[in-house]
């Protein structure tokens, strides 16, 4: 009985490039396509933020006359897409984890979930007393604030670096439009924080493909 190719390999090179297979093909299964969790988020605030932009344009004038509920409207079914997709595609390549790494991703995604409702539920109350321009930079402000000191204690918690500096990117674009005032803020956060979403998603690609190869 010839037991040849049931042995492991004898060759150091052999055995190690058989590792090394392995490894590439757990991180394939395991590891989504980055850009399936940041290009959804990026398309929603180019497109959602760009619309608030051409209803809040600095001055008086508008830059296209738009319907006052079509900016927050098409904003949040974007938003709620992309949380959507994100879920399926975490569920699908996480699903079977088990561990403190599945555990942190629970809590994580619980902080998301209830921090945005009771942020936003505060914002209700107070943006009805405000000017419409004033209400959508407190609205928008805040929520890009929020998505920002996330991003940073996601990065914290899984050490990851390139989430880290996405978040401080955010919350730096976030200052920047919110002292620049209503019609401002979403142009930067439009141009500068969905741009730099894709941006973010295309770099994770490109390193996954680099740690994925065998």
């Amino acid at each position: 009985m010839d037991l040849d190719d049931d042995s492991p390999p004898t060759d150091a090179a052999a055995a190690l490039r058989l590792i090394q297979d392995q490894r590439s093909a757990t991180a394939r299964r395991l590891d989504p396509d980055a850009r399936l969790l940041y290009w959804p988020w990026g398309v929603a605030w180019l497109v959602g933020f760009g619309l608030f932009f051409l209803q809040f344009t600095p001055g008086e004038q508008a830059l296209v006359r738009l319907p006052g509920w079509l900016p927050p409207t098409v904003l949040f079914i974007l938003l709620v897409a992309a949380g959507a997709i994100q879920a399926v595609v975490s569920v699908r390549a996480y699903g079977q984890v088990t561990g403190d790494s599945a555990r942190r991703g629970k809590w994580y995604g619980y902080a998301w979930a209830l921090g945005s409702l009771s942020v936003y539920a505060g914002l209700g109350r107070i943006a009805e007393h405000l000017p419409p321009d004033l209400a959508a930079l407190l609205w928008s402000a805040t929520a890009v604030g929020l998505t920002g000191a996330l991003h940073m204690a996601g990065g914290a918690v899984w050490l990851d670096r390139d989430l880290f500096r996405l978040g401080v990117w955010i919350s730096v674009i976030n200052l920047v439009g919110a002292f620049a005032g209503p019609g401002w803020h979403p142009l930067i956060v439009a141009v500068a924080g969905g741009g730099g979403i894709l941006v973010a998603g295309a770099i994770a690609r490109r390193r996954q493909r680099q740690r994925q190869q065998p």
